[in-house]
């Protein structure tokens, strides 16, 4: 006699429990590039820097915890390529590659698809394990964004990170804390 048991594929991150494949991939790729979008207008200049405080990032690490590695580099790089191309929805509605923050778009590809990836792997169903994938993605955010910043400002590396890493500190441990909260919660109701 057979022992069978019925097993239950666990979805691997929450962008899979959505059904309808193509339709959901293509909507979940445009709808995370639209919320990064939407969440770069809500930007608020700082003095001495010409990187703003904004939404990004919080989108971003949510994103990709919740898409995975080939969904959220798919929407990353939309999101980037489509505001190079013209579209204002970069922080500030500005566009284009030529901005001191573009490095920090471009590090949202990376940091999308390594928070996407460990998120597959469970880094995003417990506090813990969230808080250290979202600040290795902020971290990844950072390591691109400050040598563009360099770059663009022709500054040093200790006036890169007085304009591009210190004022942005305490809000991003803040969005740490709440994707701590949010992304295992949200497991917890799904499996419910």
């Amino acid at each position: 006699m057979s022992n069978t048991h019925a097993v239950v594929a666990r979805p691997p991150v929450l962008g899979d429990l959505v059904p309808g494949r193509l339709a959901r991939d293509v909507a979940l790729v445009v709808g995370a590039a639209a919320l990064v979008g939407i969440a770069a207008q809500i930007s608020v200049p700082v003095p001495g820097t010409p990187v703003p405080v904004s939404g990004q990032t919080f989108a971003v690490l949510l994103s990709g915890a919740a898409l995975g590695l080939n969904r959220s580099v798919i929407a990353m790089a939309l999101y980037a390529v489509a505001g190079v191309l013209g579209v204002p929805w970069f922080a500030q509605g500005a566009s284009g590659w030529h901005l001191a923050s573009f490095g920090y778009v471009l590090g949202f590809v990376l940091a999308g698809a390594v928070v996407g990836a460990l998120a597959a792997r469970g880094a995003d169903r417990s506090p813990l394990r969230t808080v250290a994938t979202m600040t290795l993605g902020t971290l990844l955010i950072y390591a691109v964004g400050v040598p563009w910043l360099m770059g663009m400002t022709h500054s040093g590396f200790g006036a890169a990170l007085s304009m591009g890493v210190r004022p942005f500190l305490v809000g991003d441990v803040l969005k740490v804390l709440l994707a701590a909260g949010l992304l295992p919660g949200a497991w917890r109701l799904v499996r419910r």
